[in-house]
């Protein structure tokens, strides 16, 4: 039975971890007869966003408080990963991955990155395990791993700065996976694309087999 861990930043598209995304890659993981682990820093959230009216909201949230909800309680700080107990990483997407994982929405592809995520993925690809990314997550893999090849759907802005912090882009439609086998990332665009629900739902099922496939 393989061991996928899995990080989260919060719980919400706006400020947090995209719930949709975050939900079927643990269904997909489990309908796949594997186990998940969630992790999340245990770091206020850049801001708070009221998801009705889209605007930002006072006060301070936790990234790993917030993932709980998602996680029903069972998450871990990401400090205490270790790729040696895992079979692979995955990082779902959301504005949050964006904001809190690393700032490229603020500061594009200048944008630094949490030192405890970039110790995360840096000794994942170091224990060549695979990694696998949805909706804005492949930006933040390539920000960190620099020479891979990933997929953010169709979007030029997108393109233009995943290959401006040294990556190679595919093009794809919903659902689609793009696999780079000798890098073992295995990236999908999800909500960089106009997708349903469960276009979101096929997505996750599709990345899980494909990173399966390559174990």
């Amino acid at each position: 039975m393989k061991k996928f861990a899995v990080i989260l930043n919060g719980c919400g598209h706006l400020d947090g971890s995209e719930i949709h995304e975050s939900v079927m890659t643990l269904l997909a993981i489990d309908r796949n007869d594997c186990t998940y682990t969630v992790f999340a820093p245990n770091l206020p959230q850049y801001h708070v966003m009221n998801h009705l009216t889209r605007q930002p909201m006072e006060g301070s949230r936790n990234m790993m408080v917030e993932a709980a909800r998602i996680a029903r309680g069972a998450v871990h700080e990401i400090s205490e990963y270790r790729p040696e107990d895992f079979d692979a990483l995955v990082l779902p997407g959301g504005f949050g991955v964006a904001k809190n994982l690393f700032t490229y929405a603020f500061d594009g592809v200048n944008a630094k990155v949490l030192d405890s995520v970039k110790d995360a993925v840096i000794a994942t690809r170091k224990a060549r395990k695979p990694i696998g990314g949805l909706c804005i997550a492949p930006m933040l893999l390539a920000k960190i791993l620099g020479d891979i090849t990933v997929t953010l759907g169709t979007d030029p802005g997108a393109i233009h700065d995943v290959e401006a912090m040294g990556a190679s882009h595919v093009k794809t439609q919903i659902t689609e996976v793009i696999c780079d086998k000798q890098n073992r990332i295995y990236t999908t665009p999800c909500y960089m694309l106009d997708a349903t629900i469960a276009d979101i739902a096929d997505s996750a099922e599709n990345l899980i087999e494909k990173m399966l496939e390559g174990m």
